[in-house]
């Protein structure tokens, strides 16, 4: 418990010292303590979200080896809470952003807005309620789940408040992407757990891999490190994709609260911001080209929007697109580093470029633009250039999420992992079953983080014991596998119906 509190005071002194240090970087006098009141609570329920995710994940990664006695159950959960802590330093920040892009974008613009705020506080309790009722239950409910039902939930509570249908509020495009990723990974847990299992049955005779464990007894040695090693691997997968959603959260909220020092990547060499200028000048022209003919003046910040957020291509689209892209890279130019992009207007251009980002984005997903290879690699570049400035996750950040998810792992893990351990089948888990749900594991969480789609750990892992237990002729408990799919089947429903009636009571609030 010392080292527990010593590590949460260490951690919150350095992102109080992080955040006055960025700030005092930029010379932002201070002149109201309001906004850093909201940042300081609205960081404290996002750093609380990957907490809980912490303690109710847990148990993907250390029911095997409590159960078969490869480590204490105080070591394993130590052990779990540093490697996810590693796996989210080392994460790339795909998922992050891929998680924040199904948000409404109008919300995105305005995330320092009252319905800015309304949105971020409501995702986050509304995740945060739903996950700590399933470990209360010892459920092995999945966090991803949860929290892109509760994005869900925000998208259309906001669209029906503003008069528009509500399947208007969300991308769905990337919706169904990253639903397929959810629905599919159990399914890959089950069948991939099964399958490992079986070659394993072949290929190594040895009976003591099969066997369950003899009352307190370790196992052989070899088997006992090759459980730990993906006990490690589980939790380091676990930490690298779940760490992410909760770092996509936080830089909302640091845009919103303080825009001058996190709206853009101030760390962008000058060599990157001179050589955007040449590539914002190439995908003006390739986007100007589709709209020849069409000489349309105006402010093109509406007709875009509207176009990210409708996906329907008017008249004014391409020429209005063309007009932003090249006043995006006249901005840059302007300055010649983002660092020295004025406090006044460095809101203003990061909503510029994300704006531009996503209208390219669903451009080059268009099949009906017919764009040739030359196009889209020159949209591709931009694309990324734009993307580098406004896309970046700070070390520090990077740090908070990991001290939360490996603190969150150290506590409340039992419920859930006996559950894993002890319900799913009928019989005593195995070690080589334990080994084939958990390298199962380890593997499609891995890939998915490479490919930026947010599955989940508990779906997969659980899936896979199930799949072992199945492959093994062991048997499965009916009620417990009828409690898990009701927790799967109603999360989405649930997260969506309680975050956009959160998001309506903070916006009269707010």
């Amino acid at each position: 418990m010392i080292l527990f509190f010593g590590i949460l005071a260490v951690g919150l002194l350095y992102v109080a010292y992080s955040i006055y240090s960025d700030v005092d970087a930029t010379g932002t006098r201070v002149t109201s303590y309001l906004p850093y009141i909201l940042l300081i609570v609205a960081l404290l329920i996002a750093l609380g979200f990957e907490f809980v995710n912490g303690f109710h994940d847990t148990a993907n990664a250390v029911a095997t080896v409590i159960y078969t006695h490869s480590l204490p159950a105080e070591f394993a959960v130590m052990w779990s809470g540093l490697f996810n802590f590693l796996g989210v330093l080392t994460s790339t920040g795909a998922v992050a952003f891929g998680i924040v892009s199904l948000l409404p974008v109008e919300l995105i613009l305005q995330v320092g807005s009252s319905a800015g705020f309304a949105m971020v506080f409501a995702l986050l309790i509304a995740a945060i309620l739903w996950n700590l009722s399933t470990w209360y239950f010892g459920l092995p409910a999945s966090s991803s789940h949860t929290l892109i039902g509760s994005i869900i939930g925000v998208g259309v509570a906001n669209a029906l408040m503003r008069g528009r249908d509500g399947t208007s509020g969300v991308d769905w495009g990337k919706a169904t992407e990253i639903g397929y990723a959810l629905l599919l990974s159990p399914l890959v847990g089950f069948v991939c757990a099964a399958s490992l299992l079986l070659l394993l049955k072949v290929i190594i005779k040895n009976p003591a891999l099969y066997a369950a464990p003899e009352g307190n007894k370790a196992p052989p040695i070899w088997i006992r490190g090759l459980l730990i090693l993906t006990c490690t691997g589980v939790s380091f997968a676990h930490g690298s994709n779940d760490g992410q959603k909760g770092m996509g959260l936080i830089m909302l909220i640091l845009i919103g609260t303080v825009p001058t020092a996190y709206a853009l990547n101030r760390a962008l060499p000058e060599s990157q911001v001179a050589q955007f200028a040449k590539v914002s000048d190439a995908a003006s022209k390739v986007v100007a080209a589709k709209g020849a003919g069409h000489a349309i003046i105006g402010d093109p910040r509406p007709v875009v929007t509207q176009y990210v957020t409708s996906h329907h291509i008017s008249e004014g689209t391409y020429p209005l697109l063309s007009v932003l892209v090249k006043d995006v890279g006249d901005q840059v130019a302007k300055y010649g580093s983002l660092n020295k992009v004025p406090a006044e207007v460095v809101g203003n251009t990061r909503n510029d470029m994300y704006l531009t980002s996503e209208a390219i984005r669903f451009l080059m997903k268009d099949k009906e633009n017919d764009l040739n290879k030359d196009e889209v690699a020159t949209l591709n570049a931009y694309k990324g250039g734009l993307d580098n400035a406004t896309k970046f996750i700070p070390t520090w950040v990077k740090v908070a999420v990991a001290i939360a998810l490996g603190l969150g792992t150290m506590i409340g893990w039992k419920r859930i992992v006996v559950t894993v351990g002890e319900k799913i089948g009928k019989t005593h888990l195995t070690y080589a079953q334990g080994a084939s749900a958990e390298l199962v594991a380890a593997a499609t969480i891995g890939a998915a983080d490479m490919f930026g789609l947010p599955v989940s750990t508990t779906h997969v892992l659980s899936s896979g014991v199930a799949g072992s237990m199945a492959a093994n002729g062991s048997g499965l408990q009916v009620a417990t596998i009828r409690n898990m799919l009701m927790a799967w089947v109603l999360t989405l429903p649930v997260a969506i119906l309680l975050s956009g009636t959160l998001y309506v009571i903070f916006s009269r609030i707010f």
